[in-house]
């Protein structure tokens, strides 16, 4: 065999099943491995031919949330490569064990300014967890095994650069088995729990606020609240592992957030930080006395002030904590946050929802409402960054089985189709819905054939108001008028179409459910396209006095230079949506 048969065969040992990429040049090598291997069916891997490599990273970071498993991208050199280095990092943020594969130019032509030359090397070093580039055919199996341990071991992206000659040399030697290590846990220390112990003793009202490092500790959580009446807030990315089955949940803070958990966290003298690095520190308390837990030393203490840092995961220190809480008898702050909670998403979050099918244009959040009654109850849901995100997070209701997949750290526009096909790829009995905005969908609309050309199920939700929303929104409260934020009308579902999609345009509210059922059922792939409200924007939870002054400032220059109608009808879109104490 030569040497890109031995890295496949690594791959194929170690469970991999489809490589993600565009063919080409310096990556043909390991391309053509690939095809010899038979594809999955025969116990090889699958080439996944995408349409931009930008979609091959998502994909696989994706697929490597779902599924828990290593997945691969792989770019040729140059230009091919440097496309996958966005979804890279968001798979590296996200804590996705991806492997790229970056191929590159001749190794005698390595330094000497050769066509399509850059050092992949180099680039990829702050987006991964480990890079290497490959010189010899005695050095890669080592390599490549390091790359797999380091991406499936810290939980991030490994990048091996390989040039294409060597990677047609012959290989030297057995190809090394991987096996991959059981995770273990790390434990607090007994005199961080003792600490905990303390303050908990010595305060009046205690307020959780979870992340996604709550995975796995989700009945260990419920225990700890009840035991200290505490209410319980997640971040964007907790909301699948911390708000189902959970009687103190009083939603999200920050700038998508919603519900009283913003009110939670202030009005607090301790506040349990656990498994979030949460990073809007303008949404966290000022002077509140706090424990953070997490099994990254280097993320404690860099958002606020902690004064009880605990490295730990979560799971471990709350079972360390547990045997040591008394039953609280005052539940007061809990109840009081509960009732504010309940008020708030019944007056505000809820306002949209109720008769709505009568509101034209299509309120965006009676769709995302109608998406979440419809889905199925193991739906895995790819939300786009800006108002998708939003809808997501207020309307998607998790429970334990659904999956809530965005870039939530590394904040990428385009990231919800191509993370639905590796979600999908990953399982193809499974539903899922990527739900994508207008602006989202059309900077990776190229990849719309590729569900087609797999036979995927795939359903595409598009939120098409034919404006950047989240950016309007941070232009009105930084003082500014909107611009540059609307594009004309593109019809998607006629794109769709052409492209092998069944695909409608829904107008009329009245037609939404008829038309959510018939996409949602509908076998193979889908794309419901939904014309909604330019002007319906998010407002956080807390609104400060600066971000009114501003949105208010920003509407009267938008009167000013012509645009009463837009601000009456953007004050009428969102006069419900204004939170209320």
């Amino acid at each position: 065999m030569n040497l890109a048969d031995q890295l496949i065969e690594q791959l194929v040992n170690a469970g991999v099943r489809r490589i993600y990429g565009i063919v080409g040049d310096s990556l043909n090598p390991i391309v053509d491995a690939v095809r010899r291997t038979g594809g999955s069916r025969r116990g090889g891997i699958d080439w996944i031919h995408v349409r931009h490599e930008e979609a091959a990273a998502f994909a696989a970071a994706a697929e490597a949330q779902v599924t828990g498993e290593l997945a691969v991208c792989a770019g040729s050199c140059g230009p091919g490569n440097l496309h996958l280095i966005n979804g890279l990092y968001d798979a590296n943020r996200s804590g996705a064990p991806v492997l790229a594969i970056a191929s590159h130019i001749p190794s005698v032509q390595i330094g000497q300014g050769f066509f399509q030359e850059t050092h992949p090397d180099r680039l990829f070093t702050e987006c991964s967890v480990y890079s290497e580039l490959i010189s010899t055919a005695e050095q890669s199996p080592r390599v490549v095994k390091a790359a797999m341990s380091h991406a499936l071991g810290e939980g991030g992206v490994a990048v091996v650069t390989l040039p294409g000659d060597i990677a047609g040399q012959e290989a030297v030697g057995k190809t090394p088995r991987f096996v991959r290590p059981a995770r273990g846990s790390m434990v607090p220390s007994p005199d961080a729990v003792e600490e905990v112990v303390e303050a908990i003793g010595s305060a009046k009202r205690i307020a959780i606020f979870a992340g996604a490092g709550a995975r796995g500790a989700h009945d260990e959580l419920m225990m700890v609240a009840d035991l200290l009446g505490a209410p319980v807030g997640h971040s964007l990315r907790g909301k699948e592992w911390v708000q189902h089955d959970n009687p103190f949940d009083v939603g999200m803070t920050g700038l998508l957030g919603y519900g009283a958990a913003a009110s939670g966290i202030d009005d607090a003298d301790l506040l349990l930080l656990v498994g979030t690095d949460f990073p809007y520190d303008q949404f966290l308390p000022e002077g509140t006395r706090t424990v953070q837990v997490d099994r990254r030393a280097e993320v404690i203490g860099r958002r606020m002030t902690v004064d009880i840092p605990v490295q730990a995961d979560v799971k471990p220190f709350l079972e360390a904590l547990i045997p040591r809480l008394s039953p609280r008898k005052d539940r007061s702050f809990l109840t009081k946050m509960l009732k504010k909670h309940e008020r708030l998403m019944t007056k505000s979050v809820g306002a949209y929802t109720r008769k709505a099918e009568k509101l034209k244009p299509i309120h965006p959040e009676y769709a995302a409402a109608l998406l979440d009654e419809m889905a199925d109850e193991d739906a895995v849901f790819t939300a786009d960054t800006g108002m998708c995100n939003v809808w997501t997070a207020r309307y998607i209701t998790p429970n334990g089985k659904r999956r809530l997949i965005g870039s939530m750290l590394h904040g990428s526009m385009a990231n919800a189709l191509p993370h639905a096909i590796g979600a999908q790829l990953a399982d193809t009995s499974r539903q899922v819905v990527s739900v994508s905005g207008d602006g989202g969908l059309s900077m990776l609309l190229g990849d719309l054939p590729t569900p087609p050309a797999y036979g995927l199920p795939l359903k595409v939700m598009v939120f098409n108001n034919s404006t950047l929303g989240m950016v309007k929104l941070e232009m009105l409260v930084d003082e500014l008028p909107d611009f540059g934020v609307d594009v004309p009308d593109t019809r998607y579902a006629d794109i769709a179409t052409a492209m092998g999609w069944k695909a409608v345009r829904v107008e009329d509210p009245k037609e939404l459910p008829k038309r959510m059922r018939e996409f949602l059922d509908h076998d193979g792939p889908a794309l419901l396209e939904v014309m909604t409200d330019p002007n319906a924007l998010s407002l956080p939870p807390e609104i400060t006095s600066d971000q009114v002054f501003g949105f208010a400032t920003a509407m009267a220059k938008v009167v000013l230079n012509g645009g009463a109608g837009e601000a009456v009808s953007m004050a009428r879109s969102n006069l419900r949506n204004i939170p209320r104490r």
